[in-house]
């Protein structure tokens, strides 16, 4: 998800920026201005609790406006992201912004400041009062919005530059060099996010032989616990012996063995442009760790892929994989691929489920060939993400 702040003074060219970024990237607009006029035409429990304070002639808070905001980032997943204009205004609407972005597992990917001098912007708002026909594009006026604009936009932008993700873009150039510019400053952005994706599916529903085949198509690297598991009892070390003990038993791996070897994995690797996780997580709890993993490299997950498949054609596919070289330790009885399967029902449900609140969960039909499958989520990839090559 990519998501940018767009900031600059009246007459800065914010409004022709941003038509550009959201047909270009496929991100939704947010203004505080629309969106409350929206809640206030729909008569909304928020757009009743804003009009009653507008009445009293207050300023709608804070807490109304955040409450807006993330219902429309909520009800808009298709988007690759969102445009915040107007927002945040003042500095504490920037912690806002921070502590929501953190609650929705994402976060602010860069501010992008237009630049323009006072004169400029002078200049231009009373070229545009010439047409507009708009009693505040008067030069008292418009010199008092830009006083209000340095005001309440600097500690704004201090915070940002703290962080380290305020950009400046110089706005006096002509109209197309601006948009190239934050072109460059949002693709080099994109270059370095992390393609991060989770496929989930019963064992049996082809999520590692699909998500090797993505990861060598998009340059991810795959981890599977399995892999690495079985890795360790090949090279016959400490970890290996008891995670052998663990599988003859039938019983899950804990997490204080999987934890370790898939943080290494995410320190060590030179990941190309992401991770695609297989067999992780598997739990409730593996889903908070997986996500405090991620926040550790500065990144989240991206995309999730539920793969369904049947009961008997799953038991079907693992009975034929036990007769190969493939098969996995649970696939050595009938009674052991049913109680793998039992607990992915258990553990694994209700973390797909937890998911489902805070991303999109893209089901995938499992059961025709394989190749079709790939096809298929390799569509929804590219759909999600423009800019993947």
């Amino acid at each position: 998800m990519l998501n940018i702040a767009l900031f600059g003074p009246p007459g800065a060219g914010k409004g022709t920026q941003s038509d550009f970024l959201i047909k270009k990237y496929n991100l939704f607009y947010i203004s505080t201005g629309n969106l409350l006029r929206k809640e206030l035409a729909q008569n909304t429990k928020l757009g009743q609790q804003a009009k009653n304070i507008i009445e009293k002639g207050g300023l709608v808070s804070d807490e109304i406006i955040v409450q807006i905001i993330e219902k429309t980032i909520k009800s808009n997943s298709e988007v690759n992201g969102f445009l915040f204009d107007g927002f945040p205004r003042t500095y504490i609407q920037a912690y806002i912004l921070e502590g929501l972005m953190i609650k929705l597992n994402s976060s602010l990917d860069s501010l992008i400041s237009i630049e323009v001098s006072q004169e400029e912007s002078v200049k231009r708002l009373l070229e545009r009062g010439k047409t507009s026909g708009r009693s505040d594009d008067n030069e008292i006026v418009i010199k008092n919005r830009l006083k209000e604009y340095k005001d309440k936009t600097l500690p704004v932008l201090n915070f940002y530059k703290e962080k380290g993700n305020y950009i400046a873009v110089n706005g006096m150039q002509k109209i197309p060099k601006v948009t190239e510019d934050i072109e460059k400053i949002i693709n080099d952005r994109l270059s370095k996010k992390l393609l991060n994706i989770v496929m989930f599916g019963h064992p049996g529903s082809g999520r590692g032989s699909l998500g090797k085949a993505l990861a060598k198509k998009y340059h991810l690297e795959f981890i599977a616990t399995g892999e690495m598991l079985d890795n360790e009892i090949k090279n016959n070390t400490e970890i290996g012996k008891q995670i052998k003990e663990i599988y003859d038993s039938g019983d899950l791996v804990p997490d204080e063995i999987v934890i370790p070897l898939i943080e290494k994995k995410l320190d060590n690797t030179k990941a190309k442009r992401g991770f695609i996780f297989k067999g992780f997580p598997r739990t409730l709890v593996q889903s908070y760790i997986l996500d405090g993993l991620l926040k550790k490299h500065d990144s989240y997950i991206a995309k999730i892929f539920d793969i369904k498949v049947d009961t008997l054609e799953l038991i079907r596919r693992l009975d034929q994989r036990s007769k190969t070289n493939a098969r996995m330790p649970y696939d050595s009885s009938t009674e052991r691929i049913v109680k793998r399967l039992q607990e992915h029902e258990d553990k694994t449900i209700p973390v797909i489920e937890k998911y489902k609140e805070t991303h999109e969960v893209t089901q995938i039909n499992g059961k025709p060939a394989f190749t079709e499958v790939l096809k298929n989520i390799s569509k929804e990839i590219e759909n999600s993400f423009k800019n993947l090559q």
